[in-house]
């Protein structure tokens, strides 16, 4: 729902002049707007930024998760989009970023690649592309072999495809 659709809510209520709209969704008490027993807040960013500094940075319970403060932002206050507000104001919390908790596996001890047999059973390929056009080639395909670190520098073009890279290899390395 949209701010205005809400002014357009409270509209309706002061032509008909009644204190209730809708199967008792909205409904106005000493001049504030209530949807569904909560405070509707208009569109005015500094007082809804208040409201959620106050119940995201409590000493009690300080720099806590998006869903915990939407919960306690959302008991009592109610505006659209509410949820993004409450998660925009929590991403550009610097603290929050500092602190919060790690959600991916701590990286292992390093262990270093097995070393291969024979030469040429374990390679790497890469492209070095964006060069200068010289004799009809603007990229270079490099092959190293892992054992040895004998290395094959094969002219070609960027606009390489999958059959062409495989002939360049079959007979070049």
């Amino acid at each position: 729902m949209k701010d205005n659709e809400v002014v357009k809510a409270i509209e309706e209520m002061k032509q008909a002049e009644v204190k209730m709209l809708r199967d008792e969704e909205w409904k106005e008490v000493d001049s504030v707007m209530y949807k569904k027993e909560k405070m509707y807040m208009p569109k005015d960013n500094i007082l809804r930024v208040e409201i959620i500094r106050l119940h995201y940075d409590t000493l009690v319970e300080e720099h806590r998760e998006q869903w915990k403060t939407v919960e306690l932002v959302t008991r009592n206050f109610w505006w659209p989009g509410v949820m993004k507000e409450v998660k925009q104001y929590i991403e550009g919390c610097n603290s929050y970023q500092r602190n919060k908790n790690c959600t991916e596996q701590l990286a292992g001890k390093l262990m270093p690649n097995s070393i291969p047999d024979k030469p040429w059973t374990h390679i790497s390929a890469d492209f070095i592309t964006k060069l200068p056009l010289a004799q009809g080639y603007d990229s270079i395909l490099v092959v190293v072999d892992r054992l040895t670190k004998m290395v094959y520098f094969i002219p070609t073009t960027e606009k390489t495809s999958v059959e062409g890279l495989a002939r360049l290899f079959r007979d070049n390395v």
